[in-house]
């Protein structure tokens, strides 16, 4: 098949294009199909125009218009619309039913209806979390949240087949009249190999080991948690184990790593902490080896129930023995007491003891981070999700 993806923002900043669309892509073109990832990347200008070719995908990065009110946004979503049918194509999968993808579906399909292209074409949705939740987040102005809730309701009831990326998505996504026969369930995953060197120095280092400091990882947007959590947990972990040091990875959209910061030094805590900031992804791996237990609060919200973390899997990949909130997703990616453990959603205390738990055993730190990678590449390698993907793109539900 012939496929154009579409996505919503640019590859970088955010994570369901490098993370989500671009694996896909590459594991479509290992299948045989022909694919191009078009991106409209408004929010890094500096990759506009450019173009290259990744494991099979042609990366098409759509050039910027100048930003007039009105015009931009028009002029954009043309380029993508024009840059989608360039070439023959199948299936036009545009990645969010919102924003610039969502606006591409909704071209795309008054010309599918008035026959102004082709009529085979095939329009699918991804949905990796729910859209409307983000309107009481993103500090979007009220025309924007009307349009952003319009776009998704409208999107995933006009698309021939929508992939969801959790299972409470699936429920979502009922929820608007699409039936479920329409609907394709579609976790994020992993490349095969993915994070094997972490894994490895993780054994040789358990091998060197000796009784010292443990450090405790968090690796976070810091967007799925009350940032004060960190410090009540880190607070109950250091009651009962001194010799733990927190390390921090990543950066928040607006700053709120430097909010944390503060926090833990009003609390006294910010010597026992260091802050790396945003870590190249090839990089992560150093920061894998480094950690005893990583830590992945998930406060109980709808964005939280609905997302499918890339940066859990990922952790569980690299055999990292993680402790969450049992919300979501999370139980999908863990096995309580086998890949990791899981914890009643907020409950800092019980957070706090697993913790513990896991810090003061180390043969089950060992275990759990062996299980946790092997369970990952079994269940969760993209080549396996993509068959998914496929089906998709060839299932026919119903006349258009």
């Amino acid at each position: 098949m012939r496929v154009a993806l579409v996505g919503a923002f640019g590859l970088h900043r955010k994570g369901t294009m490098r993370a989500r669309a671009l694996p896909l892509a590459r594991a479509l073109a290992a299948r045989g199909h022909t694919v191009r990832l078009l991106i409209p990347p408004w929010d890094s200008a500096h990759d506009s125009g450019r173009t290259w070719t990744e494991n099979g995908v042609q990366v098409v990065n759509v050039n910027l218009p100048p930003r007039m009110p009105g015009f931009f946004h028009i002029w954009l979503t043309i380029r993508l619309v024009q840059q989608a049918m360039a070439l023959p194509v199948d299936v036009v999968h545009c990645f969010k039913p919102k924003a610039y993808a969502g606006l591409t579906h909704f071209t795309l399909w008054w010309l599918r209806l008035t026959g102004l292209t082709y009529r085979g074409l095939r329009l699918v949705v991804d949905e990796d979390d729910w859209e409307q939740a983000w309107n009481q987040i993103e500090p979007y102005s009220l025309i924007q949240k009307r349009f952003f809730a319009w776009q998704e309701v409208w999107g995933l009831r006009h698309a021939d087949a929508v992939t969801v990326a959790s299972r409470e998505l699936i429920h979502m996504v009922a929820q608007t009249g699409v039936p479920g026969i329409r609907m394709f369930y579609v976790p994020n995953g992993v490349w095969p190999g993915a994070f094997s060197e972490a894994v490895m120095r993780r054994a040789t280092a358990r091998e060197r080991q000796t009784k010292g400091i443990r450090t405790l990882l968090l690796y976070s947007r810091f967007l799925e948690f009350r940032l004060e959590r960190i410090v009540r947990i880190f607070q109950h972990v250091l009651a009962h184990h001194p010799a733990v040091h927190l390390l921090v990875v990543g950066k928040g959209l607006r700053g709120e790593e430097n909010e944390l910061a503060g926090l833990l030094r009003g609390a006294g805590l910010i010597d026992r902490v260091t802050f790396a900031g945003w870590v190249p992804h090839d990089n992560l791996v150093n920061y894998f080896v480094a950690a005893d237990v990583a830590l992945f609060p998930f406060d109980n919200t709808l964005v939280n129930r609905t997302k499918c973390s890339v940066k859990l899997a990922e952790l569980l990949a690299a055999g990292v023995p993680v402790v969450a909130d049992a919300v979501g997703q999370n139980s999908e990616y863990i096995l309580d007491g086998k890949t990791g453990l899981l914890v009643q959603p907020e409950d800092d205390h019980a957070f706090g003891d697993a913790v513990l738990s896991l810090l003061q055993n180390e043969p089950l730190r060992a275990r759990i981070g062996e299980a946790a990678a092997q369970y990952m590449h079994e269940h969760f390698e993209w080549p396996h999700l993509v068959t998914a993907v496929e089906r998709a793109y060839t299932t026919d539900v119903s006349k258009r």
